[in-house]
């Protein structure tokens, strides 16, 4: 590839980026986070008034979680099957259902039969779930709950909480979480059958 060639190519790089940026939904500011690469760098990159070095390139891929590659020649009709790698720690296993930087995530979680009691913890953010199998205590400060197939719950992370098994068997369920607080669109509890006598749905 001759020196044209190559100005050709990086002269291609902004639109390309602009374009992976806008296919996952991402602000230039969900990227800046991701990739550390300052908002103001990021907009001249795509507006073509910079070009872009090898260690940026390198950073934006890893962070659009793109091959490096398609940055610099464009990729073919993307697949749209998500496949995330399933992760394990501490005896849940998490497998990420969405691809783009920042903003919500969405996982599935499986809870080992083990894990009855933990210790309660606050961080950062705003959390859903709902529960797919099995049956799920959830500790939300002074509350102590019990979720079946079905229920969800939502909460702010700053509040103390822990969740995981409430019979020794395994949990699966599906988890939303905004890591600046961002709230899900829906708050709603279950409908329970009358005389039920216990309540589900939001903590």
């Amino acid at each position: 590839m001759d020196d044209s060639e190559i100005d050709d190519a990086l002269e291609r790089v902004g639109p390309r980026l602009r374009e992976v940026r806008e296919r996952r939904g991402a602000t230039l500011a969900d990227v800046s986070a991701a990739s550390g690469v300052s908002v103001s760098t990021l907009s001249r990159l795509e507006s073509g008034s910079r070009k872009p070095t090898l260690e940026l390139l390198f950073r934006l891929a890893r962070a659009h979680d793109v091959p490096l590659e398609e940055l610099v020649h464009g990729a073919a009709t993307e697949d749209p099957r998500v496949r995330a790698q399933p992760v394990s720690a501490d005896g849940r296993t998490y497998l990420p259902l969405t691809r783009r930087p920042g903003g919500v995530q969405a996982f599935k979680m499986i809870i080992g039969p083990e894990e009855t009691s933990g210790e309660q913890r606050s961080h950062e953010g705003y959390e859903w779930m709902y529960v797919l199998s099995g049956r799920l205590r959830l500790l939300l400060g002074e509350l102590d709950l019990v979720l079946g197939a079905g229920e969800a719950a939502e909460f702010d992370t700053h509040t103390p909480h822990w969740f995981g098994s409430a019979d020794g068997r395994p949990v699966e369920l599906l988890v939303l979480f905004g890591p600046q607080g961002e709230r899900m669109h829906v708050r709603a509890r279950p409908r329970r059958a009358e005389g039920s006598g216990r309540r589900g749905g939001s903590a």
